[in-house]
């Protein structure tokens, strides 16, 4: 890599390091070409089942994405300069040697492709609909709502099959430290949860204010319950199998900060392939579907990434950036309406 220009700003310095590598250059690519095909497939409507988002117009639904990812960077910027006087730990060295690393990344997904499939049969064997890190309603809402079984369910399930398996499964032979499960610096985590986690707050409350719309009483009653539903099923699965194991190995496997954020985005997308929201009754529905879910979750699963590799501590994005907001503060309004909150 050339060196920077002596001119450059340290802002200017950081955009000029990242933004002209080519597998940020292929992503951009890979982005706008998406983006084109949702228009050219859409016809002007999208197929679906997001109450939420239903009555914006298609432009806006097609631009969301867009706009989150636009926010995703202003906070890795906000990150950086909270971190930037903190002795930045080497995830790389965390992980075994290259390759131990190799064979340790795919089996570890492979098993998490299994999981999936396993989660994508288990649910509608039990009359539910198929299971994927979250749960039908996250976020979006839907117009069946979950029952009180479907959501215990899903929740235990991803639990046990992508938190508690994985960590057992490795504890075995890493420390807590390995595994990023432990602080290096606790004040300047504290710092970024906070920071991070007051953006987010206000980013998901102004984007989603269904919040708002819920009694005092029932906003107490559900917001308890809602941490603990998408704490199991969906913050510690995350924290876990991605931020915990694989990305430690993609920075040891690549080299490079950029291509594990990136690949972390990746993950984090690949396991939300079947949503609530998801259509697959044609060709064209199923396209867009992936292509949405990509499109949703590669930024936050980069942001996560970011602030896993900037602190070595996977509860930082798990709190800052996961439990709170969104989900507590976006989906307690589903949580009262499913265990009947009023």
């Amino acid at each position: 890599m050339t060196a920077d220009p002596p001119h450059l700003s340290l802002p200017e310095r950081l955009v000029h390091n990242v933004a002209f590598r080519p597998p940020v250059l292929i992503a951009a690519g890979l982005w706008l070409i998406a983006n084109v095909t949702v228009v050219l497939l859409a016809n002007g409507r999208l197929p679906f089942d997001r109450p939420a988002l239903a009555g914006l117009p298609f432009a806006q639904q097609v631009a969301l994405p867009s706009v989150g990812l636009i926010e995703v960077f202003g906070l890795m910027t906000v990150v950086y300069f909270l971190t930037r006087r903190r002795v930045i730990p080497d995830l790389a060295a965390r992980a075994p040697e290259r390759s131990l690393a190799v064979r340790e990344t795919g089996g570890l997904l492979g098993y998490a492709a299994l999981g999936q499939v396993g989660g994508w049969l288990l649910g509608p064997a039990l009359g539910y609909r198929s299971f994927s890190f979250h749960v039908a309603g996250t976020l979006v809402g839907c117009s069946t709502p979950p029952s009180v079984g479907e959501v215990w369910t899903w929740a235990i399930y991803n639990f046990v099959v992508f938190a508690v398996v994985p960590y057992l499964w490795f504890r075995r032979r890493y420390s807590a430290t390995q595994l990023n499960l432990r602080s290096t610096d606790r004040r300047n985590d504290l710092l970024v949860i906070v920071v991070v986690g007051v953006i987010e707050l206000v980013v998901e409350v102004v984007t989603f204010p269904g919040v708002f719309k819920m009694s005092g009483r029932s906003f107490l009653l559900a917001a308890p319950l809602t941490l603990g539903v998408f704490s199991i099923g969906t913050v510690l699965p995350t924290m876990v199998l991605i931020y915990a194991i694989l990305v430690p190995r993609y920075l040891k496997l690549t080299g490079s900060s950029v291509t594990t954020v990136m690949l972390g985005g990746l993950t984090y997308a690949a396991m939300h392939f079947v949503e609530g929201w998801s259509v697959f009754t044609t060709s064209r529905n199923v396209a867009l579907s992936l292509i949405f879910v990509v499109l949703g979750y590669f930024g936050p699963g980069m942001i996560k990434t970011f602030l896993t590799l900037r602190t070595g501590n996977a509860w930082v994005h798990a709190i800052g950036y996961h439990a709170i907001a969104p989900h507590v503060m976006v989906d307690a309004p589903l949580m009262a309406k499913v265990f009947g909150l009023r």
